[in-house]
């Protein structure tokens, strides 16, 4: 069966064919079939402004807006702003950014800071029906009374606490009569459950941090897990998709909301997160390396972040292709960064047009062509979009080539250039190299004496000879000075820091090249920053902010190589059993 084509991020999808579906659009399948939440579905992406989003949470977008899409509903971004001492605009900024560039757009834009004085009465219900209790043991011995997995936890002493001392001491602790970590407000459930988040819960602490948007109203804080299922039911979520590290968080989940007098009854599905092999996707590490300076920022094109990526080059359209491919799973597992690449890959052949750019440049003298002539020669932008036309290349006396496309030995199936050898210029003509210039002191080749043939104008010969080589070149007259950084992944190996390891010694050492003396044609020296481009015979490339007038500054975003196009992976189409 043929696996359809992506649709567009705002085009509904309707579901004809059940064999197409994924685990998740299964479960929503049902639970419309069956007549819950009124025919509706609504989701919503939370991520917490404590850093820059990552391709794993660009899946987590493609999901939640996807299903959203699909079934005709509605999704929210919801910051869980509830960790202030962590937490800036500036990733708020980065964020709604980061959305709507891989193309998507929320119905409702909601913090969990909206929520809180709804979220502190909700605390103060639960004291009332004696479902949640202040505790003023330290977090040491919360954390040494939890137990283990294998033993029961230690009830508090402060347990049985009376209903209205309770409530007195948490209106105190809102109040800012106690210091930080003199008392917690607890959930009263079972110390004894086998799991370990069922075991009396925190969900309120002491925390005195200046919030971004709250300022100081506030020196208590829910804990995630408590602001979380409240939220969901306010802003009337049907279906909370989260990944497997909360599977068992789902039981205080639905305890939570059957526990509160909340307006809806939303439903939580794990799915799993994305493991991205030669990456590191903790917020944590990520955050060392830019502190570290093992990056130049959230933004370098290394970085496995959204805007890293933005900057190499990547495109929203692979990048949704990409989570597309790679499905819903209920599994983890690790995927091969390859893939990522090839949907990159496919998608600028597509779009970028093509340029002729030299990065290690040896310089070329036809010594038969006038010395004051120059031409333009026809040649095509992009051979997979017909609409792209053609555009004049300069063409002159002296030229630069690629210092690799000449061999002054050839080895044996080196079929590029040579002494005594003819190949074809791209679109110009053919070319036969007739002696070297060498520097006196290495005895480097610096220089190629060359003649070309006039009759081959356009890059074939009128008798009908071939030539086993192809080259891109620039004209030296017209070049443009360019530099050309020449990315490579993070890390070494596929699982950076696998098990105890430290990550920080899976570090590439060669994940960043530098060439500051490229040469490119003149047509791509005043591009935007952020246009994309083909070098021909090299890879595709895009403009970096770091350009300057007459001085472009070009990422590499990946080679032309494709690795997992070899391979001819079989895409699986998405299924119930995903």
């Amino acid at each position: 069966m043929s696996r359809p084509d992506p649709p567009s991020p705002r085009t509904p999808r309707a579901f004809y064919n059940q064999e197409l579906l994924d685990f998740i659009r299964t479960i929503i399948s049902e639970d419309l079939a069956a007549g819950r939440n009124g025919g509706r579905v609504a989701t919503r992406f939370p991520p917490e402004p404590n850093g820059y989003l990552h391709i794993g949470h660009a899946k987590s977008i493609c999901l939640n807006f996807g299903v959203a899409r699909d079934f005709g509903g509605s999704c929210n971004l919801r910051f869980d702003d509830t960790n202030p001492a962590k937490e800036d605009v500036e990733y708020v900024d980065a964020i709604e950014e980061d959305v709507r560039w891989l193309g998507f757009e929320w119905d409702g834009l909601h913090f969990a800071s909206d929520y809180f004085e709804q979220l502190y009465e909700y605390g103060v219900e639960l004291i009332r029906r004696g479902k949640a209790y202040v505790d003023s043991q330290s977090a040491d011995e919360i954390r040494h009374n939890r137990g283990t997995l294998t033993e029961p936890g230690i009830e508090s002493p402060f347990r049985s606490r009376p209903v209205e001392e309770n409530l007195d001491l948490f209106a105190r602790m809102r109040a800012g009569d106690f210091p930080d970590g003199a008392h917690v407000l607890r959930a009263t459930i079972d110390m004894a459950s086998p799991n370990i988040n069922m075991r009396d819960p925190v969900l309120y602490r002491i925390k005195r941090a200046h919030h971004h948007r709250t300022g100081d109203a506030w020196c208590i804080y829910p804990m995630y897990d408590f602001a979380h299922p409240p939220s969901d039911a306010q802003e009337h979520i049907t279906h909370s998709l989260c990944t497997l590290e909360f599977e068992d968080h789902r039981p205080l989940y639905d305890w939570l909301i059957d526990s509160l007098p909340v307006p809806a009854r939303p439903r939580q599905i794990e799915f799993a997160r994305l493991n991205l092999s030669y990456t590191v996707m903790s917020k944590r590490k990520l955050l060392e390396l830019v502190q570290e300076n093992r990056v130049r920022g959230w933004d370098d094109p290394r970085m496995p972040t959204i805007v890293g990526m933005r900057r190499r080059g990547y495109t929203p359209e692979a990048i949704r292709e990409f989570c597309d491919r790679i499905g819903v799973a209920k599994r983890e597992n690790l995927v091969d960064f390859a893939l990522l690449e090839h949907a990159v890959r496919e998608d600028l052949n597509r779009r970028a047009m093509r340029v002729m750019g030299v990065l290690r440049p040896i310089k070329v003298v036809i010594e038969n062509y006038p010395e004051d002539r120059t031409e333009d020669v026809d040649v095509v932008n992009n051979p997979e979009d017909p609409q792209a036309g053609t555009r004049k290349v300069p063409f002159s006396r002296v030229l630069y080539i690629e210092r690799d496309d000449f061999r002054e030995d050839p080895p044996k199936k080196f079929f590029r250039l040579a002494p005594g050898r003819e190949v074809r210029l791209r679109c110009a003509y053919f070319i036969t190299c007739t002696g070297v210039v060498k520097d006196p002191v290495t005895g480097e080749v610096t220089e190629l004496r060359c003649t070309y043939d006039p009759t081959t104008r356009g890059g074939d010969a009128a008798d009908g000879r071939k030539v086993k080589a192809t080259l891109h070149w620039v004209s030296a007259l017209h070049a443009v000075d360019a530099e050309v950084r020449l990315y490579d992944r993070l890390f070494t190996t596929e699982e950076p820091g696998k098990g105890d390891l430290d990550y920080h010694a899976d570090l590439n050492p060669a994940s960043l090249e530098v060439i500051i003396a490229a040469r490119i044609e003149p047509s791509a020296a005043q591009a935007p920053v952020g246009t994309t481009y083909q070098f021909e015979r090299i890879g595709y490339f895009c403009v970096d902010p770091d350009s300057e007038p007459g001085k472009p500054v070009f990422n590499r975003t990946v080679t032309l190589k494709d690795s997992w196009s070899k391979v001819e992976p079989k895409v699986e189409p998405r299924s119930p059993s995903a």
